[in-house]
């Protein structure tokens, strides 16, 4: 009992990472890949996670034995390493948020049958309500407010894929022909789908980040092996729920010949169209919990953490601006960042889908480098020798660098070739 209390008091950036994490690569990329191809893409879908595990506790690893975030270490690893993810940043700050609100505000639209509004009306409602509460409540009401989040999405997600798997797979159309995965189109979905699973690798630094903000409000610093097992909670959350997602495409929408919209509205519409007829009217209220939990929790957690990120990396190139200890210019950063993906929304408002493509594909080429960079830190010797990743953890982090290198090279060599 004592032991369970500990890890629900320590619980908070395992989970954040969760509500961030499951988004629009379960919610758009995992029902996509299960309606697509079927069963087959729980396979990238689970190497994508083991591959990419290493890069992201390699950040609650340095964090918690050094006590500064992740982007510290990239500084003193040299300044090429903080210039070249502050440039990673840069580009997240106009695709990540903008693609993440984009679905958020058509799921919105679609749920309270509002289609006369524009999605950009909406989306500008969403940055408005969102950026107020991250100013106003901070880290502790991030908190709070991802804890009940992801409790009531995990419990509504597990129902209604119970309800899917008991009604049964969709029969097939008379001429259904499978999708071929390995052409042009199913690489570069492949690339997307594990570019953004269960996030982007460079969302590492904002675990480290909201460790450092949970110990700063008052909470004692846990020990590595408490940090890492509520870290792992959250990670393996984040697994299963795109393993669900999936399944739901699969059992739905494989075999129909349905192609799934890039328009958000639209998008939104087939969503809950999928499971209200496969399961029934009656259902409507675990979908629409779980589709809409899903993006807000990502919306509230993203934006709160490339701000965080943003002001770390302003501080860390500029000292004399003293930006990480004072409090309006993380309130600054969150309205600017508001008003900049506000803009990016109306011009990508009709597609979607090309908003997305181009967010998971900056993600997915810089994650080997993102994770090499993750690994520097970890066996620097700012680590005890005691402290750093066992071989088996090197091992596979090497193999999850080879291994999205080689898809990496491969998708270029399509474009050129």
């Amino acid at each position: 009992m004592a032991q369970l209390k500990l890890f629900i008091k320590n619980l908070g950036p395992g989970l954040l990472f969760a509500g961030m994490a499951i988004g629009t690569s379960h919610l758009v990329l995992s029902t996509k890949a299960g309606a697509q191809y079927g069963w087959i893409m729980i396979i990238p879908i689970v190497l994508a996670n083991i591959f990419k595990y290493p890069f992201f506790e390699f950040g609650v690893r340095y964090t918690n034995i050094t006590n500064t975030s992740l982007i510290e270490g990239y500084l003193k690893r040299g300044k090429v390493y903080l210039w070249f993810y502050a440039f990673i940043t840069f580009v997240s700050t106009f695709t990540i948020l903008a693609a993440l609100y984009t679905v958020t505000a058509g799921l919105f639209i679609n749920l309270i049958k509002i289609t006369d509004i524009p999605i950009s009306t909406v989306a500008l409602g969403l940055f408005a309500f969102i950026s107020t509460l991250l100013i106003v409540g901070r880290y502790r009401l991030l908190e709070l407010s991802l804890k009940l989040i992801v409790t009531l999405l995990f419990l509504a997600l597990m129902v209604t894929t119970v309800l899917v798997l008991l009604k049964g797979k969709v029969i097939p159309v008379a001429d259904f022909t499978p999708e071929p995965i390995f052409n042009e189109v199913g690489i570069l979905f492949l690339i997307g789908l594990m570019g953004w699973m269960p996030t982007t690798v460079e969302a590492s630094s904002w675990v480290s980040l909201w460790s450092i903000e949970k110990w700063k409000n008052g909470s004692s610093r846990p020990t590595l092996k408490e940090s890492l097992l509520e870290f792992n909670f959250g990670y393996i959350l984040t697994g299963i729920l795109a393993i669900f997602f999936m399944v739901i495409g699969w059992f739905t929408l494989y075999g129909t010949q349905t192609v799934l919209s890039g328009n958000a509205v639209n998008f939104a519409d087939q969503v809950v169209q999928l499971f209200t007829t496969h399961i029934g009217i009656w259902a409507y209220v675990f979908i629409a919990t779980a589709a809409f939990g899903t993006m807000f929790s990502t919306c509230l957690s993203a934006h709160d953490a490339i701000a965080r990120v943003s002001l770390d990396i302003i501080g860390l190139l500029s000292p004399k601006l003293d930006v990480r200890t004072k409090k309006w210019p993380f309130a600054l950063l969150v309205i600017l960042l508001s008003l900049i993906n506000l803009t990016v929304v109306l011009g990508f408002q009709s597609d979607m889908g090309k908003l997305v493509a181009l967010a998971t594909f900056v993600s997915f080429v810089v994650a080997p480098i993102i994770g090499f960079m993750n690994l520097k830190n970890v066996m620097s010797h700012e680590i005890p020798l005691h402290l750093r990743p066992k071989k088996g953890l090197r091992i596979l982090t090497y193999s999850g660098i080879v291994f999205l290198g080689l898809f990496s090279i491969y998708y270029f060599w399509i474009v050129v070739f």
